[in-house]
């Protein structure tokens, strides 16, 4: 099994994240990867700031120690791995407490009717968002490295999964088909008032993913839990052979 996040440097204290972000350089980069919603490497985020990627590096550790980013190392053809970074699923925006757009989410989810006409039109918006959301074969635009090699497009949907905010851990429970555990729900206010809605909405929008990262796959499995327990479970057949990881 693999999990898709990295904890806080061995004993390092928490810190907090008003103080962290009150530096005007990691309140940067901390903006950056919110609007990016993908794992970005740290040689873009130097270039979004106009920094050497060494500095960038040491800002980027700060704010993985306040819990407000998380690390991916993504293994190279020849190389050490590269970091990547992502917005940590338990981060709140811009450092505060999301308690406005908790509530909003929760009074739209319970203004939504769960008809089944209503939840497949609802599955059909979140393919297409799923679509937007979704970087070419799983790779941000300012990376050449190419998109297909062992696990490529397994990898994508963990990576794209990690930047929404899912924390999944990826298993292979079955030949042909990847299991992806969810180990956070970040829509859980909103699946409180009306969980048929907004698990439709992100099927949907796993669906659209997987239409960018890998067209000939398909989802065969979409399990809803409880959003407060996480654990929701999402399986995956069709990637090529040659492309999945093997099982750990």
């Amino acid at each position: 099994m693999w999990l898709w996040e990295t904890g806080s440097v061995s004993g390092a204290a928490p810190e907090h994240a008003s103080d962290v972000l009150a530096q005007r350089t990691r309140a940067r980069l901390f903006a950056s990867l919110s609007e990016l919603a993908r794992p970005a490497q740290t040689g873009e985020l130097a270039a979004v700031v106009g920094l050497h990627a060494s500095g960038v590096r040491l800002h980027l550790e700060r704010l993985e120690r306040a819990g407000l980013v998380r690390r991916e190392r993504i293994p190279q053809a020849t190389g050490r791995p590269r970091d990547a970074w992502t917005i940590a699923p338990e981060a709140p925006p811009g450092g505060q407490p999301p308690a406005a757009y908790a509530q909003l989410a929760g009074w739209l989810a319970q203004s939504i009717s769960p008809s089944p006409l209503r939840l497949r039109e609802l599955e059909r918006a979140g393919r297409r968002l799923g679509a937007e959301l979704a970087p070419a074969r799983g790779k941000p635009p300012a990376e050449p490295a190419p998109a297909r090699g062992p696990g490529g497009p397994e990898e994508a949907l963990g990576r794209a999964l990690t930047a929404l905010g899912f924390a999944p851990a990826r298993a292979h429970e079955r030949p042909g088909h990847t299991v992806y555990r969810l180990g956070g729900c970040p829509y859980r206010e909103a699946v409180r008032a009306n969980q048929p809605v907004v698990c439709a909405l992100h099927r949907g929008i796993t669906r659209g993913l997987l239409d960018v990262i890998e067209p000939g796959a398909r989802v065969t499995r979409f399990e809803p839990r409880d959003p407060d327990a996480a654990g929701c479970v999402i399986e995956v057949a069709g990637f090529p052979a040659g492309e999945r990881a093997a099982p750990p």
